[in-house]
């Protein structure tokens, strides 16, 4: 039973909670927008449309917040903007001002204090956070200049900071952004470590002769190296996948404004900011050659995230591939010894597990999952503007982190410590009937599988069965040999 709570401890906690919440009040400010006022936590340079935001919005936790890379890749624009806005009479100290204050978002410090509050689940647009980006850059740069924040004086979010801009297109080439480098920066490097490592293991296996299989049965022979340079060139081609989509990720629609026209920009606003874009991240950022269909449809979004689906297919095959080979100790194929890194069982002592595949293999069904989200959203562009930007793009994102820290632990964690179990690998092989695929040549195939089914069904060797049905001693050792199966005659 609970003990009756005591009288004087609940006005304690009464107090303390009126007392505190006297505090909290005390620390807003009054800000306006064109619905109103509304009361905005002083410690903070959002505004009043991301407080509105925040009311309207309540869903998920703190891990349903507009992705990091977003809000860089805004900062990112918003910077590029103001500087070219400068070329085209914008004031100067308000763009330098705006350009400082851009600066703090895109090295993320202003993201981890609590200044981009707002969750995914918002307009389909990306409005929300665009005012969001707008009114932080919009109070900090106030704050730089020596005014109050919350004045939109000297630096306005909406006259200055957004000049020439529109969420409808801010918001997708801020998704272009944040992709393209998060490509660039994790899941690329990434890749081609994951990559490396096979290719360590396909050399270091080369002279390994294994059996192969085929429908989960047993196959004819070929090294463990030429196993593993499948899975090496699966990454190759995924690499080279990535490569082939960037240049559409590369393409911005920023000087569309509202519906792909450009209204209220200037001639060659979208072009130098674009090359301004490019300068800061170092990355071939240019105009889109069609805003309609930049601000209308995501299809570079969805074939970004095919490529990711693909990898996902890729490293599902390798990761199960190198746990079912690693399989025992004692009553599995166990032709691999995986590194053990930590106890597997909570019941069964001395288990082991192959954890890193395990951890690959469900990063691989989320981002299959994601992959659904991102189709949907994608084929949801209605007339002149696609509204399902947010979920599509957190996705993206998602799966990029996803994979690049996947990859680079399964490499770190797994592959580089694999070991071959040569003992055992040569008795399977030894013991495998499917040997007898080379004797076709000599004596064709129905008398060869005559052969085979006769081993099996007798727990005898080919070689038995072969020397039974007149093959001579020295003609089947010449010709069952399995180093000379390992490629054309």
């Amino acid at each position: 039973m609970f003990k009756r709570l005591n009288l004087n401890h609940l006005r304690i906690f009464v107090t303390t909670a009126r007392r505190n919440r006297s505090d909290t009040v005390e620390k807003f400010r009054i800000e306006t927008d064109t619905m109103g006022d509304v009361k905005v936590p002083c410690n903070k340079y959002y505004g009043a449309q991301t407080v509105r935001s925040k009311k309207n919005f309540p869903i998920g936790s703190k891990t349903e917040r507009m992705p990091k890379p977003i809000v860089i890749a805004m900062g990112i624009l918003k910077k590029a903007a103001a500087e070219v806005n400068k070329e085209f009479g914008l004031e100067a100290q308000i763009s330098d001002a705006i350009s400082k204050a851009a600066d703090e978002v895109i090295s993320g410090e202003l993201y981890d204090k609590g200044h981009f509050p707002l969750v995914i689940w918002q307009t389909g647009s990306g409005t929300q956070t665009n005012m969001n980006c707008n009114e932080v850059i919009s109070n900090r740069a106030i704050e730089i200049m020596g005014g109050e924040m919350g004045s939109k004086n000297p630096v306005h979010p909406n006259d200055h900071v957004n000049k020439g801009q529109s969420s409808n297109d801010t918001f997708p080439a801020a998704e272009h952004i944040s992709v393209g480098m998060e490509l660039n920066k994790n899941l690329i490097p990434s890749l081609m470590e994951l990559a490396l490592g096979l290719e360590d293991k396909q050399k270091e296996f080369g002279d390994i002769i294994k059996i192969g299989r085929t429908h989960l049965m047993d196959a004819v022979p070929l090294t463990l190296g030429q196993e593993f340079s499948g899975y090496r060139q699966q990454l190759c081609n995924g690499l080279a996948r990535i490569d082939a989509c960037l240049p559409r990720v590369y393409e911005l629609a920023l000087g569309g404004t509202a519906i792909g026209t450009g209204l209220n920009t200037r001639k060659g606003f979208a072009e130098k900011v674009a090359a301004r874009i490019s300068d800061l991240t170092s990355l071939p950022f240019k105009t889109a050659p069609n805003f309609f269909e930049a601000l209308a449809a995501r299809d570079a979004m969805v074939e970004v995230h095919g490529v990711l689906n693909t990898i996902a297919v890729s490293l599902m095959k390798i990761a199960n591939d190198i746990r079912f080979l690693g399989s025992g100790p004692r009553c599995g194929l166990g032709e691999l010894m995986l590194p053990e890194n930590e106890p597997g069982s909570s019941i069964m002592p001395g288990k082991v597990n192959p954890t890193q595949c395990e951890s690959l293999t469900m990063i691989c069904a989320q981002v299959m999952g994601n992959h659904v989200a991102v189709t949907i959203g994608g084929s949801n562009g209605h007339f002149e503007l696609n509204v399902f930007k947010p979920v599509i793009v957190s996705n993206v994102l998602r799966s990029i982190r996803l994979l690049s820290d996947g990859c680079r632990g399964f490499n770190k964690n797994c592959v580089k410590g694999i070991k071959a179990n040569k003992e055992r690998i040569e008795k399977l092989m030894k013991d495998s009937l499917m040997l007898v695929t080379a004797l076709n040549p000599h004596i064709g195939y129905d008398k060869a599988a005559i052969i085979a089914k006769t081993a099996h069904a007798n727990g005898t060797t080919l070689k038995e069965e072969a020397l039974k049905a007149g093959v001579s001693e020295v003609d089947f050792d010449k010709w069952v040999d399995p180093k000379l199966m390992l490629g054309p005659n």
